[in-house]
């Protein structure tokens, strides 16, 4: 099977029109909502509307955070160019506009992902409609997600919770939230599971909001679970411990959502590059692109430095979706993508602020505040250090207690 890495046509009216409400919609009201964290930004309700009508209309294609779940394909000959591209393409355009506005809208968080990645066809419709926020990081840990200490355990027809989640994105406005907990800590990271559990269940209590550098559009909180009782039927994939399988079913919502977070960092690094080059212009500085580098202006030189290594981040993220449409293992492709995006994505936005002088560093422009925006992109669903380990051990073939 042959990738063809043009966007592909059919997905061009959905980016065409992502695109558009970024400009229209997103940017007009970008700074608005960067002042005013915490505050919930109204005027997506009307947008988040919209695409649910796209998605049951079928026009979108499963676009947005339900957009990556596998689908299986006629035969191993076909190629198919689905959701997954169609979330990823789509997704870039919106962050094109503004990520933390993109990331608030109403049923498009992370933990959606994760149902539409693990859930089976009977959750997908009893948990249809949610809001669903994601839950992994704890106070004892960061990017290694195998050090879950949140526990699970089975009492009669429920599973008792207790542990403490942080940094929970769309934590308080979601309406439910998928949380990993382990139902034995002595098996290691076979026994990490997710459970979606919905909000108002005795015991689940959003204990505070964080300020933050970046996406101050979106809402950042501390989320407590004390004797919380949740359904057998909540618990996503299989209950059974497998340890030869490990930590296998828990990683393939990363292997999903990986390469979104990557579109989120593409997005908002051309954002930076395609306004960066305007203000140049105005400045007397033209990108010449029929000429060497070594013979323009540093600046020009500089641009075109950063638009390759952005280049090289969109062309790994569509990879990535690309084999996840056409149901191949990618979560070598998917850390490399999110690896390589993150890291980009804070270089550009930083070297536009700088390129741009003292416009870059002021608030008259919106380079400030992407990149402040796009360092979150380079830390969450997964450090620049832990996709590298990742990536080492898919290349050198080692498990994760060989390579640590």
């Amino acid at each position: 099977m042959a990738i063809n890495l043009e966007v592909p046509r059919k997905h061009r009216a959905l980016i065409d029109q992502a695109h558009q409400v970024a400009m229209n919609m997103l940017r007009p009201i970008s700074r608005k909502y960067d002042l005013a964290e915490h505050e919930y930004p109204k005027e997506l309700d009307v947008l988040a509307a919209m695409i649910d009508g796209l998605s049951e209309s079928g026009a979108s294609e499963g676009a947005g955070a339900t957009g990556v779940r596998r689908d299986d394909i006629a035969d191993d000959k076909t190629v198919k160019n689905g959701a997954n591209m169609a979330s990823v393409t789509s997704i870039a355009e919106m962050c094109w506009g503004d990520v933390g506005l993109m990331l608030s809208f109403p049923r498009q968080g992370l933990g959606n992902s994760a149902i539409a990645s693990v859930a089976d066809d009977e959750q997908l419709k009893r948990f249809e409609g949610k809001w669903a926020s994601m839950a992994i990081t704890e106070p004892s840990f960061g990017s290694d997600s195998a050090q879950v200490s949140t526990t699970a355990v089975l009492d009669g027809d429920e599973y008792v919770i207790n542990g403490e989640k942080i940094f929970v994105t769309s934590g308080e406005r979601s309406d439910c939230v998928v949380v990993w907990a382990t139902l034995d800590k002595s098996l290691g990271r076979a026994a990490i599971k997710s459970f979606v559990v919905e909000k108002g269940t005795p015991g689940l209590k959003v204990e505070r909001l964080e300020e933050k550098l970046g996406i101050r559009a979106s809402d950042t909180a501390v989320i407590t679970f004390t004797d919380c009782r949740v359904p057998k039927a909540n618990l996503m994939g299989s209950p059974e411990v497998n340890v030869e399988q490990g930590f296998a079913g828990a990683m393939a919502t990363f292997d999903n959502t990986r390469p979104l977070v990557a579109a989120m960092a593409v997005g908002t690094a051309r954002a930076s590059l395609d306004l960066t080059r305007d203000l140049l212009k105005q400045a007397g500085v033209e990108i010449d692109y029929d000429r060497p580098a070594y013979l323009q202006h540093a600046a020009a030189a500089k641009f075109l430095q950063l638009e390759a290594d952005l280049e090289g981040a969109r062309l790994l993220t569509l990879q990535a979706a690309w084999m996840a449409d056409n149901r191949k293992p990618n979560s070598l492709e998917a850390s490399m993508a999110k690896a390589k995006a993150g890291r980009v994505g804070s270089d550009v936005t930083l070297s536009c602020v700088e390129l741009c002088a003292s416009i870059g560093y002021s608030e008259t422009e919106l380079l400030e505040k992407w990149a402040r925006d796009s360092k979150i992109l380079d830390i969450f669903e997964g450090t620049q250090q832990i996709q590298q380990l990742i990536v080492a051990r898919r290349v050198l073939n080692l498990s994760s207690s060989e390579l640590k």
